[in-house]
């Protein structure tokens, strides 16, 4: 058994390795969830697919919402992965998937099966725990020395609780609101994101 200053050079080593596998997987994952709606790449809609899934919602300008929500989750799930700029990341994860889960599907039972917010809330708890943990010494920070400071965390959370709100501000979905997938197999056929789907 290992003890004293050995045990827990080990232990520190194993979480900095938990936390990179923690940032790499679940940042990695929001990268390519961004680029499906910036972009359209693996199976994505793109811009104009998310923007007329957001339009249908009331979420309008729908290609503004759209872009922020693809930049949350681009561009946090990319700092989170590399450990860059202390809780900026996770911030972004938060916001992101704070919105979906308020806006998309919070009056559902909890589960992915049944439309519900289990991915989210997941991916809600990983940045919170990225948060108060910090990335660890693998990491991007670590590397160039620096340490941002943990109060900024507080007006992050400020700001996306601001972006939430605005979002469930906004106007009451059409009768016909659709789905991401709905929406993109109509751009596809040909349908422009100014007709209603």
């Amino acid at each position: 058994m290992l003890r004293g200053k050995r045990f827990q050079r080990k232990r520190t080593t194993l979480t900095d390795a938990g936390l990179l596998v923690l940032r790499v997987a679940a940042g990695g994952l929001l990268v390519g969830h961004g680029a499906q709606k910036l972009f359209g790449w693996f199976g994505g809609h793109g811009l104009d697919g998310t923007s007329m899934w957001l339009d249908s919602m009331g979420m309008r300008p729908g290609r503004v919402w759209a872009a922020l929500a693809g930049l949350s989750e681009l561009g946090g799930g990319l700092l989170t992965s590399l450990g860059f700029l202390g809780p900026a990341g996770p911030l972004g994860i938060l916001a992101a998937m704070g919105m979906a889960t308020a806006k998309v599907h919070l009056h559902k039972p909890i589960w992915t099966t049944s439309g519900g917010a289990e991915l989210p809330v997941t991916n809600m708890a990983i940045a919170t725990a990225l948060i108060l943990a910090g990335p660890g010494r693998i990491s991007l920070d670590e590397a160039l020395g620096l340490d941002v400071p943990r109060w900024l965390t507080l007006p992050g959370l400020a700001a996306v609780g601001a972006g939430i709100g605005l979002g469930l501000r906004s106007g009451p979905p059409e009768p016909h609101a659709t789905s991401p997938e709905v929406a993109g197999a109509g751009l596809q056929a040909g349908e422009h994101a100014a007709h209603p789907i």
